[in-house]
């Protein structure tokens, strides 16, 4: 069984948790204020692969430590969820923050790594609250370009009224993430493949000088 790590990142009010427990549960909850970080799990099948789902939704609560709350998920997640609402901008301009922080730390952690594959781990940028379009602060246009600027998908849901589109976009990047997993072994495999026949080359090489 595969194990699928995603962290699902926001301000608060943006309604992330309702978004996750909308997938997990098929309900809505409504808006609740969490000051606690909390650890989903699911097992669930996609194109007939089992899998063992854990979702880390940390505390939304702004303060000067902010960037230091980022800092366990971005280290442990295969792979984000970053959630704003329509109707607040400023949980927008929160959401292209975190998207960058993602990106810088995953520089940090791959120097070294000569392929942009490793930093560019799956994200979905997700605008929530489409129900309140008519309140809207933030167009489609300006989220579908901040998540083209970061290479990632983007999606507008309402956790109130749908489950399919948020059934949809977790689905696309729980497969996102295992294609991006396989890449990464594969690439691992391929690197100590190499070091082998590096280290069984100069060994042999040296025995022939030897000679």
């Amino acid at each position: 069984m595969n194990d699928i790590k995603l962290a699902l990142l926001g301000s608060e009010g943006a309604g992330k948790s309702a978004v996750l427990v909308r997938f997990l549960t098929r309900r809505f909850i409504g808006e609740y204020a969490s000051n606690t970080n909390s650890l989903y799990h699911k097992r669930l099948s996609i194109d007939g692969r089992q899998l063992n789902l854990e979702v880390f939704d940390p505390c939304s609560e702004q303060s000067s430590e902010a960037r230091c709350i980022l800092e366990e998920p971005v280290d442990w997640a295969d792979g984000f969820v970053v959630v704003y609402n329509i109707s607040d901008r400023s949980s927008f301009i929160r959401a292209k923050n975190i998207l960058l922080q993602i990106r810088e730390a995953r520089v940090d952690n791959c120097k070294g790594s000569e392929a942009a594959h490793d930093v560019e781990v799956p994200v979905c940028l997700v605008g929530n609250k489409q129900d309140l379009c008519h309140i809207r602060q933030v167009c489609e246009d300006e989220g579908r370009c901040l998540a083209q600027e970061n290479h990632c998908n983007f999606q507008e849901v309402s956790a109130a009224e749908s489950y399919q589109d948020i059934g949809n976009l977790f689905t696309q990047l729980i497969r996102q993430v295992m294609e991006h997993l396989k890449y990464r072994a594969d690439r691992r495999r391929y690197s100590g493949s190499k070091s082998m026949a590096k280290l069984i080359n100069n060994v042999f090489g040296k025995r022939r000088k030897s000679v």
